[in-house]
């Protein structure tokens, strides 16, 4: 009895720190930061430039119900005419938070290409936790964002 009392403290005040903090999630539903994709970085670059490049409001494009920003004109066409091989994995979403069923928004510049997909963390931590089994994390990651998403 006294274990079963216990057990469910620990699991009231579990629940109730989730509901406090969020660990960082944000609910089914809700975009990222006013439907402006990877808070404006250009998705492109990371496949032409090798780095985060923030894009350019003259250079936009609609995609997933999201507004993408580019460096330049041909960044922008090339997005347009593959933009899942560009987009990153997840919406943009956090790797690392999508292996726990969870979305939570991104740094830009932090990120990983593997296998010819961009993958963008919320922060160096959660880089490196998603990066010790990237196969694993991806496979886990990928089962649970099909639950997030109609869009899959």
């Amino acid at each position: 009895m006294k274990l079963q009392k216990a057990t469910d403290w620990i699991l009231m005040s579990f629940s109730f720190v989730l509901l406090l903090t969020g660990f960082g999630s944000i609910a089914v539903g809700q975009s990222q930061m006013d439907d402006v994709a990877i808070k404006g970085y250009d998705t492109v670059a990371y496949f032409t430039a090798g780095k985060a490049l923030k894009g350019n409001k003259s250079f936009t494009f609609q995609w997933h119900d999201m507004t993408w920003y580019f460096l330049t004109k041909e960044n922008k066409d090339l997005f347009a005419a593959s933009p899942e091989k560009y987009a990153p994995q997840y919406d943009g979403y956090c790797a690392w938070a999508m292996t726990e069923a969870r979305k939570a928004l991104t740094d830009p510049e932090v990120w990983a290409i593997v296998n010819g997909k961009l993958y963008l963390n919320c922060s160096r931590t959660a880089y490196e936790k998603w990066s010790r089994d990237i196969p694993g994390n991806i496979k886990k990651a990928d089962t649970n964002w099909l639950k997030f998403d109609g869009k899959n």
